[in-house]
């Protein structure tokens, strides 16, 4: 399978303070990767080094497409929801479009073939009938799937999803993820999240980050694998079909 990002050896830190140590991980076109860890081990600092937000202190990260160095991937990304400002002036349209900025020369409108593909990415997340409604006026579910439309309009190489759950509307929620196993067709995902349960019950692969990281292959994951890299006991709990993890009271 075709590689395309590679990290290795990477550092990072804020400041003084060191978050990430010595870490190296491959994603493969078509892989779902979930990205599990306490908070503060950092997950989000880690997606920012693949953003290119936070330069590593210490090693790199490439990217690769048709098994060749590449300077940059088209990656799409959701942020977590509080990092919204659902006051900014602008409509559902205009937010799915925005996805295609980078593509549009400056003070260009948007071409026929754009204007196209943001109706499809509209109708596709089911927000097509309110698309000149500003973003202030959406549920959480409504805006989570504008949000979406947005990262997957310039159909990226990568998609990445910070906390995707942290949406409050739990009515879409299952078709959310019925929209994310059809993106991964044609793009890896990688999804971070605090919710062990909702990873395992989703994606094909999963990394704990606690500092340090460490990569399990598959999702059967044991309870002595999740107790040894949230370095806390761990209590595995089954519930129905859906896997759920709970944290522990951590031992003084």
């Amino acid at each position: 399978m075709e590689k395309r990002i590679e990290i290795r050896n990477v550092s990072a830190a804020y400041g003084a303070k060191t978050v990430l140590h010595n870490i190296s991980l491959d994603i493969f076109e078509k892989d779902f990767l979930g990205i599990i860890g306490p908070n503060g081990g950092g997950k989000t600092t880690l997606l920012k080094v693949i953003l290119g937000l936070l330069s590593p202190r210490t090693g790199q990260v490439t990217f690769y497409k048709s098994g060749q160095a590449v300077s940059s991937l088209k990656i799409g990304y959701l942020p977590q929801i509080n990092h919204i400002d659902k006051k900014f002036p602008i409509s559902v349209w205009e937010v799915v479009a925005s996805g295609l900025a980078e593509q549009k020369p400056f003070l260009r409108a948007y071409t026929k073939v754009q204007e196209q593909r943001v109706e499809e990415v509209l109708e596709q997340m089911g927000v097509n009938e309110f698309v000149k409604r500003p973003i202030g006026e959406l549920s959480g579910g409504q805006l989570q799937r504008v949000l979406l439309g947005r990262a997957i309009v310039s159909c990226p190489e990568v998609l990445i999803l910070d906390e995707p759950n942290s949406y409050v509307d739990k009515r879409f929620e299952s078709h959310f993820y019925d929209l994310l196993e059809g993106i991964n067709k044609e793009s890896a995902i990688v999804l971070v999240s605090h919710d062990i349960g909702t990873v395992v019950s989703m994606v094909k692969n999963i990394a704990c980050v606690n500092e340090t990281l460490h990569y399990h292959p598959g999702t059967d994951v044991t309870e002595d694998w999740l107790t040894h890299v949230y370095n806390c006991p761990i209590d595995l709990v089954g519930h129905g079909n859906l896997p759920h993890r709970v944290l522990k009271t951590h031992e003084d």
